[in-house]
């Protein structure tokens, strides 16, 4: 399998970063066959061009007309799927998503699979006393300090609401500031106002020492929803689309039907309805800037059919993910989809298994990103600092699944076997065992692999445990320094940020 591989700053965030992060390529997976890929594809296209779209603010929707588009009788535009092509056509298929330093950029496209947060959630849960409270600032900070110290978390979507903020500008400024502060991977905020984007970048200026800079290195991505399924933009998004592009920002923008509720019941039906929509983003984002870079999230939500509440961890969301990803592959989109999203209120076997198989599945169809995947519980309407680094350890392990097994003259190696069986009678003491152990295995951090007496004799310590040694190690050390002093001065002396220094 193809891999691509970066070394890391050092140092960055009070961390030793010195270590190559290596990203590998799924796509071995596919949930759907050629002729199936075909026929919802094909269906997306009818939608746009018969169906079409509601709800496109007056401006969006000259461009739109200007370019080929269709008014029906009942007001709806629909996209002729020459016009969709042309959009395709010009779309960029690859987007180099920037850290906050060169060392942690990302290339977005081509199946290579980065991991990362998301959700928003509204509630944290207390390691310690294992209650729920509403979420805050600094719960925000803290998790998104324990998403740079973990490895195999590539990027930071703002995982939870500051609940302690009322007012719409302080809560997205101080949500961007909390993000940036934390860590240096990528990161991505949404706004409560299209208006809130041109002061937020303003503040990513002085991060970065200079006007402009952001736009040289624009590291937050600008997380919109687009449409309101099904198949109605969203005004305020479409604006704040406008915006995003306007400031350099890179958008990720996206389509979250609810199978059932807001999409069909049907799974290729849903996935079709979710396709069209962002197809139908990707028009709008070319009459606005032709062939802008834009990350397309399809993420086709599952709900619980006998009570309409959402079903975040079950097959049905696995494999709807999966192919939701190699769908966007199919038509060339830089890609999203959601996994992790398990519907337990704890971290326990039911989080294990449901986070395991959407993860793993998602990753190996080839997801460029899979968002909401760490750290959340509940359906992901809680986060936890906890989950988080013991998610960290699951992905590890699903990112080595991807790479694959290496088949080669080196890995089969005759004369290696014929020594060993005729010499020693073991491999503990080739060169190649010795070579071999860090770069074809995976050590997890959190999980345990002792006998059952040493287990014992240490304590019979949890996962639980050892997570939340591993989340007040990280809380404990440095702060992090990437953002230097002086700009945070300037920063605070120009924005009312509520985080405590």
């Amino acid at each position: 399998m193809a891999r691509r591989s970066t070394k890391r700053q050092n140092q960055i965030s009070g961390t030793d970063h010195s270590g190559a992060t290596e990203f590998y390529a799924g796509g071995k997976l596919r949930p759907l066959s050629e002729q199936d890929v075909n026929r919802i594809v094909d269906h997306a296209f009818d939608i746009l061009a018969t169906v079409g779209m509601a709800g496109l603010p007056e401006q969006a929707a000259n461009r739109a007309l200007a370019r080929g588009a269709q008014r029906r009788g009942d007001g709806r535009l629909c996209f002729p799927k020459e016009m969709v092509l042309r959009a395709l056509a010009n779309a960029t298929r690859h987007v180099n998503l920037p850290g906050f330093f060169t060392g942690r950029d990302l290339r977005i496209g081509g199946g290579t699979v980065h991991i990362g947060t998301g959700g928003a959630a509204v509630q944290v849960l207390d390691g310690t006393s294992h209650t729920y409270r509403d979420s805050h600032l600094e719960d925000l900070y803290d998790l998104m300090r324990v998403l740079d110290a973990s490895p195999n978390i590539h990027y930071g979507l703002r995982p939870v609401v500051a609940r302690n903020l009322s007012d719409p500008f302080e809560l997205d400024i101080n949500s961007a500031f909390a993000c940036m502060k934390a860590t240096s991977k990528p990161i991505g905020i949404s706004f409560c106002d299209a208006e809130h984007i041109a002061p937020i970048v303003e503040m990513f200026d002085l991060a970065l020492g200079h006007p402009e800079a952001f736009r040289e290195r624009p590291f937050c991505m600008a997380v919109i929803v687009h449409v309101v399924p099904p198949l109605t933009f969203a005004a305020e998004g479409v604006q704040m689309l406008e915006k995003a592009l306007e400031a350099g920002m890179i958008p990720q923008i996206c389509s979250a039907g609810q199978a059932g509720a807001t999409s069909p019941v049907t799974l290729a039906g849903a996935l079709a309805q979710g396709l069209a929509e962002c197809l139908a983003g990707l028009v709008v984002v070319d009459g606005i800037q032709r062939g802008a870079p834009c990350i397309y999230a399809l993420m086709p939500f599952i709900s619980d059919l006998r009570t309409g509440a959402m079903s975040g961890g079950g097959g049905e969301a696995a494999i709807a993910n999966a192919a939701a990803a190699q769908l966007l592959a199919h038509v060339g989109l830089p890609s999203t989809v959601s996994a992790g999203m398990t519907d337990s209120k704890l971290v326990d076997a039911q989080a294990g298994y449901e986070k395991g198989y959407t993860v793993a599945l998602a990753g190996h169809a080839g997801a460029d990103m899979i968002n909401l995947s760490v750290g959340m519980l509940g359906s992901i309407m809680v986060a936890s600092p906890e989950a988080m680094v013991i998610d960290d350890d699951m992905c590890g392990a699903i990112l080595r699944s991807i790479k694959g097994i290496d088949v080669s003259d080196a890995t089969l190696d005759l004369a290696a076997v014929e020594r060993v069986v005729t010499q020693d009678g073991h491999y503990l003491g080739e060169a190649e065992t010795l070579n071999r152990m860090k770069s074809d295995y995976y050590y997890p951090t959190l999980a345990d692999r002792q006998s059952v007496d040493d287990w014992i004799d240490a304590g019979r310590p949890t996962v639980w445990d050892r997570a939340q040694q591993r989340v007040s190690e990280i809380l404990a050390g440095p702060p992090p320094t990437h953002v230097s002093a002086t700009a945070e001065a300037r920063i605070r002396k120009r924005f009312p940020i509520r985080l405590e220094q």
